[in-house]
This record gives structure tokens, sequence and C-alpha cells, in this order.
């Protein structure tokens, strides 16, 4: 009889086994948050054997705490684990015109530490620069970075962000992620605003969503499913770029639809209304004159329903059952709110329920935060996470 003879396992397959042992430490102590070594074990299927050294490890690395006794029903008190979220930190970089907000927050999606930082250089070099300041000692616990960029972005590059100096397609994300040597993901940041209202906003307790934010320009930003969706080129979402007339063909850089209807548009407007310096807030400025002057009244419907015919346009397509307004559009009053909802209800083929979104400025970084926890998670510098 012949003895049957298996073959040694590999340096790599045993590196590999060890990690995954170790990554499932680690999502089942994130998920409890404490317990004791006993119930790590049931949970895991890891031996004690097996368990003692990873956890020894982990409580080295910072990933676990090691707590009191816990309560006992019989016998004596288990020593408790914690997990630790401060262990796994990831980064939230906004892109804005003549400056980046970048924050630091840890697997919780707790902000630990935040800046605003003017944008006088390079772009890539103040983003490698400012996250190891802002992360100070706890960059070592880093796992992952996102940017958010006003354009189209994919792959990581940019492309369409005039207004921060990105045209071409640069591919930001790949320089950061060699500079730092962590995932890191670029996005829309009207795609970053709408996983952010879906995580923590008004679109939280639904899978199926539209932002619609209204600002220098008009972009739209889709979950479907729970996922923010992209397109096949990171276009998804440009309605600012429909067109409004069959000889609007070309751009540069900002849509027929856009050029119309925007913040800005609405402010020249404004001003012509009523001669003076431009209003802060030019859409509140355009609903509180409209209660005095017939001209703006009239001019604030038109904006009304040229938004609202916007809308409709994407729910014939998409049917995503509630819109959020963003942007300058959160200004609009009550009465204007219920105007849309109005005319979308008698045009759309499907229910859609209109609302404000109420992150405001924040929307971009609580969906950044959710995108740099998702690639830290995944630990691949090419995802593109859909949260």
């Amino acid at each position: 009889m012949t003895d049957v003879v298996t073959p040694p396992t590999s340096p790599v397959s045993r590196e590999r086994s060890k990690e995954i042992k170790r990554l499932s430490v680690i999502s089942t102590a994130r998920q409890v948050r404490v317990l004791s070594r006993a119930e790590l074990t049931e949970l895991t299927g890891l031996s004690p054997a097996t368990l003692t050294p990873l956890v020894r490890e982990l409580i080295a690395e910072g990933y676990l705490i090691e707590r009191g006794p816990g309560a006992s029903r019989a016998g004596r008190p288990r020593a408790m684990l914690e997990f630790n979220p401060r262990a796994e930190l990831v980064a939230a970089v906004s892109l804005e015109p003549a400056r980046i907000s970048c924050e630091i927050a840890d697997s919780d999606g707790t902000v630990v530490a935040h800046r605003t930082i003017r944008l006088t250089g390079d772009i890539v070099d103040t983003i490698c620069r400012s996250v190891p300041e802002l992360a100070g000692d706890g960059l070592p616990a880093l796992r992952g970075v996102a940017i958010a960029a006003p354009g189209v972005s994919s792959g990581g590059a940019v492309r369409l962000a005039p207004s921060v100096g990105l045209v071409e397609g640069r591919p930001i994300g790949e320089s950061v992620q060699r500079h730092l040597g962590v995932p890191v993901v670029v996005d829309n940041d009207v795609n970053l605003m709408a996983a952010g209202e879906h995580a923590v906003g008004a679109g939280s307790d639904v899978a199926d969503l539209l932002l619609l934010h209204v600002a220098d320009g008009i972009g739209a930003g889709l979950v479907l499913d729970g996922r923010v969706r992209r397109g096949a080129g990171g276009a998804a979402g440009e309605v600012g770029f429909l067109p409004l007339d069959p000889a609007d063909r070309e751009h540069d850089g900002i849509g027929p639809f856009e050029a119309r209807w925007s913040e800005n548009a609405i402010a020249e407007r404004v001003v012509a209304l009523a001669p003076g310096r431009r209003p802060a807030a030019p859409v509140a400025g355009l609903v509180d004159l409209a209660r005095t002057d017939e001209r703006a009244a009239a001019y604030l419907d038109e904006v009304l329903v040229a938004w609202s015919r916007l809308i409709v346009s994407c729910v014939c397509v998409i049917d995503p059952g509630r819109v959020l307004l963003s942007g300058a559009a959160t200004q609009l009053d009550d009465a204007s709110v219920d105007r849309i909802q109005t005319l979308v209800a008698a045009t759309a083929p499907a229910t859609t329920e209109v609302r404000r979104a109420v992150l405001g400025d924040r929307a971009v970084l609580h969906g950044a935060v959710t995108y740099a926890r998702a690639a830290a998670a995944a630990g691949s510098p090419n995802l593109m996470p859909s949260p």
C-alpha cells in the first residue's frame, strides 16, 4: 500500500490563510464591539490555539483593547475585548476653488480632525502634504483616502473641473496613492453628496434617490439599490449638459442647462431686477424679491418650472422615488418646494417625492468618509466603492 504524500503548504498560502483569519477576527470584533475570547472563538469558528496569537497581535497593534471582566451568569467572569475604531483611520478630501477641506475619521465615521487649506500650489502636492500633517501620530493607522472633485472622474483621473484647474484628465488618484501608500478613490463631488445624504442624511431611509445640486453649475448624484451609480465613463448625473436647443452641441466646461438655470445665472437676473451688489444667496434673494415684485415672481416660477422639468426628465429614465434639492436649491421657501412637487407630480410617470437635502456643506465629506471606509475595507487602490 502506497502512502499518500500531502504536498507542503507554501509560505504564500500560509500567509494568505493567516491574513484571512486575521480579517475574520477584526470584522467580528468590529461588528460586536465588546466580546470575550470564548465568544470570538464561537463567532469566528477559529480554535483557541489559532485565536490566541492573533488576539495578542491585534492588541499590540491597537485593534483590540483589553477590558475588565464582563458579567457572567455562572463561573468565573471572563476578560473582555473591545474593538478600537481609532485603529483604522480614513481621510476625506474635498477639492474646492482656491482651497481644499480635509477630514480624518475613524472606522465608525467619527471625525477626529478637520482642516481647510488654501490651495496655492499643486493639488497633489497639497493633498500629500496635508493628509499626513492632519493625521499626525495616527498616520500609521491610515487605511484609505477619498477625494471629491467638482468634475467628471474615471479611474482616479479628473476632467471637466475647471474651477480647480483639472480639465485634461489628470490621474490625481494614482499620484496620491503612490505617495501615501493606501487605497485612494476619486469621485465627483455631487456623487459624494448623494452618498453622504444616503448614509446619514435625508436619504438614509431609502434605497433609491436622486440628488440635484445647484451651484455655479448643476449636477446630479444617483443612488440606486443603495449604490452610487457613476456610469461607464464617470459622467452619470452631468445634467447641466442637457441641451436646451438643437444648436447646443459644443461646450467649454459649462453645459447649456446650467448656463441658464444655475446659481450664477439666477444671480445675474436678480441683479438686473434689483440693481446693486450680487446677493450672497441668489436663490434666497429671488424668493424674497418675488414677494413684492411681479417680474421677480414670474422669473422665480420660470426657475421652478425649469428645475421641475429637469427632475421629470431624470424620473422618466431612472425612477428614483425621492429627489433631494441640494446647494442653492435648498434656499427655496416651502411654497416654492411645494410648487416643484406639484409640477413633478403632474407630469412624472412615477410617484416622486421632492425634499431638501439636510447636510449642507457637510454632505461631501460625509460621503467621502463613507467611500474611504469602503476602500479601506476592500484594500484595493483601484476600487470605486459605491456605499
